[in-house]
């Protein structure tokens, strides 16, 4: 570690290094002067010319007053913001602009969104130092950073071990660099004397500070965002952070969207657009499918439902039913009785050759409703779904007792339902095949429980006993 420091140190990143600490310096002491930033910054005529442009963006600027000189910069738009800004645009500077890999520029988007997330954090909880949070997440891999920005021909190797799909992460790294990344950050931290908080927001023993846990969240939200704003991690965060902060969890999760979006603004702003596309989009299309997964994740059974259900197809079984009203009552008792996720009722058509999707219930089965068409048992290729109807007998699939009729599950129907455990019943009535009941899980992946397949099972049965009185009647 000490080694990689060293390297980093003497021969790549000086003017970086030098303009981070005399920045960080400048925190500590408690008068720091208005003069003493300015003497830092017109040290260099690059840095100073883009720290400007960025005080002079309507993001810190909105009044749109020119600001022609440092000075002027942090009277207008504050000390700490300034400085912010300084050792953003340093970092870009000097670190982008001389090697742009696509490791560097993923980790420098996160790094980014990782600090607006934590700035907006801190804003709930403490009353100042809001900066200071953006800055310890901004740093937080810095290390890393460095490496992929200046690491040579060894980053060219690591990037190509990383490529491999069967790669583990932290043996390569540990393998190519003879240290982890998370070492190398604490290091560069306390070499380059970036801060406290910086340092402490790597220990989860400090995250009763308020500022080392904003920097912490900021830091996890950023990285799970990359798995999407419905994945289980991300769940969790949002939790954390409505706890945290006193708000709801819906609130929380529009305040973690808006930072995702503010943060493409901020990197904008700093010249960093080539970063916007690599932080998580927060797309409606796709915020609408990640609330549908978590929608269906939070399903649970409602046995007062679910027997309401039963007793209302009972009754239809003895009294005259509508067609329709049996086949909504049996899906309704499915899908939020039972707490089965997707749920499609297939019927025979096109004179008994396709199974065709009659009704749907759950997040993402409408399509279904249209594209879902699986030629009958005609050519002697025998599927799950005339197997079923051909047996007469429910199935749950995907457990060990069922592991002999896998090959059953063919292609096409893996294309339109994709993979996992469902429960799969012909729907009789009387004799008479009318079509094949399916119900899964496979929008949030919870494992199917016992309980449910016996509700499967027993709307299956009332629901051909009310179709069969129905044709008795007729």
């Amino acid at each position: 570690m000490q080694s990689w420091i060293d390297r980093l140190n003497q021969s790549d990143l000086p003017a970086l290094a030098a303009v981070v600490q005399d920045l960080q310096r400048l925190t500590e002491q408690e008068h720091s002067s208005v003069q003493q930033l300015a003497d830092v910054l017109l040290r260099d005529a690059s840095l100073t010319t883009k720290v400007l442009r960025v005080g002079n963006s309507s993001y810190y600027n909105p009044s749109q007053e020119t600001i022609k000189t440092i000075s002027r910069a942090i009277v207008m738009i504050g000390f700490d913001n300034v400085r912010l800004i300084s050792l953003s645009v340093s970092l870009i500077d000097g670190l982008l602009d001389r090697a742009p890999r696509q490791q560097l520029q993923e980790l420098l988007a996160r790094s980014f969104h990782a600090a607006v997330q934590a700035r907006n954090i801190a804003g709930y909880v403490l009353t100042r130092h809001e900066e200071e949070v953006f800055i310890a997440a901004l740093l937080h891999d810095v290390g890393e950073l460095a490496f992929w920005g200046c690491g040579g021909e060894q980053a060219d190797e690591l990037g190509d071990a990383l490529a491999a799909s069967d790669t583990d992460h932290d043996q390569a790294v540990q393998r190519v660099l003879g240290t982890s990344f998370r070492q190398l950050n604490l290091g560069l931290i306390k070499s380059w004397n970036i801060g406290e908080l910086a340092s402490l927001a790597h220990n989860t023993a400090n995250l009763r500070d308020p500022a080392v846990r904003s920097v912490s969240l900021g830091v996890r939200i950023s990285a799970a965002a990359l798995s999407g704003w419905g994945c289980p991690e991300m769940e969790g965060l949002v939790r954390e952070l409505a706890e945290f902060s006193g708000i709801s969890e819906a609130d929380a999760m529009q305040q973690i969207l808006a930072s995702a979006d503010e943060a493409v603004k901020v990197a904008t702003t700093f010249g960093a657009s080539r970063l916007c596309k690599l932080i998580p989009s927060t797309d409606p299309e796709q915020v609408l499918l990640q609330q549908a997964q978590r929608k269906a994740s939070q399903l649970q059974p409602n046995l007062l439902l679910m027997q309401q259900a039963m007793q209302d197809l009972g009754a239809m079984a003895t009294t005259r039913g509508d067609v329709g009203l049996i086949l909504d009552t049996l899906l309704k008792g499915l899908h939020q009785g039972a707490g089965l996720e997707r749920v499609m009722l297939t019927v025979l058509a096109d004179q008994h050759t396709t199974f065709r999707a009659k009704r749907v219930a759950g997040e993402q089965t409408q399509p279904w409703l249209d594209e879902f068409a699986l030629p009958a048992d005609q050519s002697g290729q025998m599927h799950i779904f005339s197997y079923v109807l051909r047996q007469r007998q429910p199935l749950w699939m995907g457990v060990p007792a069922s592991y002999n009729l896998d090959e059953l599950i063919t292609l096409p129907l893996r294309q339109q339902l994709g993979k996992g455990m469902f429960f799969i019943a012909p729907l009789m009535a009387g004799t008479r095949e009318i079509g094949v009941l399916y119900a899964d899980n496979r929008i949030s992946g919870r494992a199917l429980k016992h309980e449910q397949f016996v509700a499967f099972q027993r709307f299956t049965q009332l629901a051909g006993r009310c179709l069969d009185a129905l044709s008795k009647r007729g």
